[in-house]
């Protein structure tokens, strides 16, 4: 690291050396804005005889020098540092983006030595990660990726659209599997298909949009729909729940028909199955379609197993996962 010469201890006596003083490694993160330090960190910053920091572009050194706190642009040693905390000495350490890892291995060895009289050390996070700020490095890596990747830069949503519904099969998978390692990296698969055509998006020259107001958009639509939670409203069980989502997404949709807003591309069983509950849920009273034919039996099945609150595609993939199985041992492959 770079950085001016270092006085270790000016101006001390003899006497007032053998006081080994305090060491505090003052973390922050990039996730939250400059400035915006915890109290004690502040308490800190303000009551300490010297506050260092080896990197000059720092992003929170123009907020502590409008404070009124001076920050001295150095880099010590291990050696320097502990003598400049000699006399009862405060020296705060700013840490950059890597943590000083130099710097608390050469004072972690000092310490291991037995020969120096070490000052007192403290790692005080002056700042913290709110939960979700990871969120905020995916769209960061994204927006690079975009911009330098040869292939990432040329992709569109329509040929993305096949990664989108290959990771969401990979999902129920990991699901079915009980895999929990599985289940969080197809969970992060999911995501980045988000931020991905969230960040292509952006360039539409039309009507773009960002991940920001995908975000934005999903929590107003999930707030409305939960007025029992946000709202005055109450809900006890499922079922009223179920009630309530229903009621203000139609409000929401002013659809003319119940089968509005029913992808047809899905698979057959589950597009069978959504229209029946869609009819069941509506009191609608349809008979089924008759023919000739396996696809009308599969119907009826589809909209059995949705009457009997079963999930038809999953059932049906749990049989076909045994059949493979099945298949595997008559291979020898399995026991």
């Amino acid at each position: 690291m770079n950085a001016t010469s270092f006085d270790p201890a000016p101006d001390q006596d003899p006497e007032e050396a053998l006081a080994p003083g305090r060491i505090v490694l003052l973390t922050t993160s990039h996730r939250v804005a400059p400035g915006l330090l915890s109290w004690p960190a502040w308490q800190v910053l303000h009551a300490a005889d010297r506050v260092l920091c080896a990197d000059g572009a720092h992003p929170q050194l123009p907020y502590l020098r409008e404070a009124g706190i001076g920050v001295d642009d150095a880099s010590p040693t291990a050696e320097e540092l502990v003598a400049a905390c000699a006399g009862g000495r405060t020296v705060v350490v700013v840490a950059t983006g890597e943590g000083e890892p130099a710097l608390t291995d050469g004072l972690a060895r000092l310490a291991g030595s037995g020969r120096v009289s070490m000052p007192e050390l403290e790692l005080l996070p002056a700042s913290y990660d709110l939960p979700g700020a990871r969120l905020l490095d995916l769209v960061q890596v994204m927006d690079r990726i975009r911009a330098e990747c040869p292939w990432s830069s040329q992709q569109t949503h329509k040929g993305l659209a096949k990664y989108g519904i290959e990771e969401a099969y990979e999902l129920v998978e990991a699901i079915e599997d009980g895999d929990r390692d599985e289940l969080r990296e197809e969970l992060g698969d999911v995501l980045l298909q988000v931020v991905f055509h969230s960040r292509i998006a952006e360039e539409d020259p039309d009507a773009p949009f960002s991940i920001d107001d995908v975000a934005g958009g999903i929590v107003a639509k999930l707030i409305h729909r939960h007025p029992h939670v946000f709202g005055d409203e109450t809900a006890s069980t499922p079922e009223e729940v179920k009630e309530h989502w229903l009621r203000t997404k139609a409000i929401e949709k002013q659809r003319e028909s119940v089968t509005d807003g029913i992808p047809l591309g899905q698979p057959g069983l589950a597009l069978a199955s959504k229209l029946a509950s869609r009819v069941r849920t509506a009191d609608l009273e349809v008979p089924l379609p008759t023919g000739e034919g396996i696809g009308y039996e599969l119907l009826a099945l589809a909209a059995r197993a949705e009457a009997e609150g079963v999930d038809p595609e999953a059932a049906l993939r749990v049989a076909a996962r045994t059949y493979r199985d099945a298949v595997r041992r008559a291979e020898g492959l399995e026991r």
